[in-house]
């Protein structure tokens, strides 16, 4: 009876050390419109079973990936003629999988890490607006000890300073750059002097965002209330529009 107690505990140890809990992610799309997210896979880690997909209005989609880490996004108005493009959020593959490539700025990102920390028990997630913002989204953890949802669901796009945003053929804002991005100064990237917690503080620029978003990390240093972690083992819903 010992021995196999003593083999148990063995393999769960080497599950949680391997990082073989798999997890459900299932991309929901409440936008009134097509959306079409993608997805990157940091280095060193198992990839994610897509890289970029389409994803109808009210349609929703499910993978399994296993001790993963990287980024969501969705992008929007996409045509596919010559090579397929999108007005917002493209990651320039001129093909629906994004194939290794990150979105283009401005975009609302989530970002996971599986089977982070130091026993390596524990999910890490947040919604980003650092790189800017083009659509409301959320994470919803499913199943977990003590998981919190995250969400943006305010339409940033509306509040965008004239110098941020991003016109569309009709004259509306469908994406607000950052300040970083726009303007390319330390005290808006967090670099050079200002690359330090205590040295680059939020900005008139960045408080819009997290004013319309305060789950949300609104610049580099926005970690005190925008990194959430959940035991591993949950399950995650990212809805797109939330």
């Amino acid at each position: 009876m010992e021995t196999k107690l003593f083999l148990l505990i063995l393999l769960l140890a080497f599950i949680m050390i391997s990082g073989s809990f798999s997890a459900t992610f299932t991309f929901e799309n409440k936008c009134p419109y097509t959306v079409w997210p993608g997805i990157l896979t940091n280095p060193g880690v198992p990839p994610f079973p897509s890289t970029g997909f389409e994803l109808q209005n009210r349609a929703s989609q499910s993978f399994n990936a296993q001790g993963w880490a990287g980024r969501f996004w969705a992008r929007t108005d996409c045509t596919n003629t010559e090579k397929f493009t999108c007005a917002t959020a493209d990651c320039g593959s001129g093909q629906i999988g994004c194939n290794g490539a990150g979105a283009i700025p401005p975009a609302s990102l989530v970002e996971m890490t599986m089977n982070g920390g130091a026993n390596r028990d524990t999910d890490f997630y947040d919604i980003s607006l650092v790189d800017g913002f083009n659509l409301p989204l959320s994470v919803t953890p499913q199943g977990g000890s003590g998981c919190k949802p995250v969400s943006c669901e305010a339409d940033v796009n509306s509040l965008c300073p004239t110098e941020l945003s991003v016109k569309g053929p009709d004259g509306n804002n469908i994406a607000c750059k950052s300040a970083c991005l726009v303007f390319n100064q330390p005290q808006y990237c967090c670099t050079g002097q200002f690359g330090s917690p205590t040295t680059c503080p939020p900005t008139n620029y960045s408080k819009i965002f997290k004013d319309a978003c305060p789950q949300a990390y609104s610049y580099a240093y926005d970690d005190k209330t925008s990194t959430f972690t959940c035991p591993t083992g949950a399950n995650y819903l990212i809805t797109f529009c939330s």
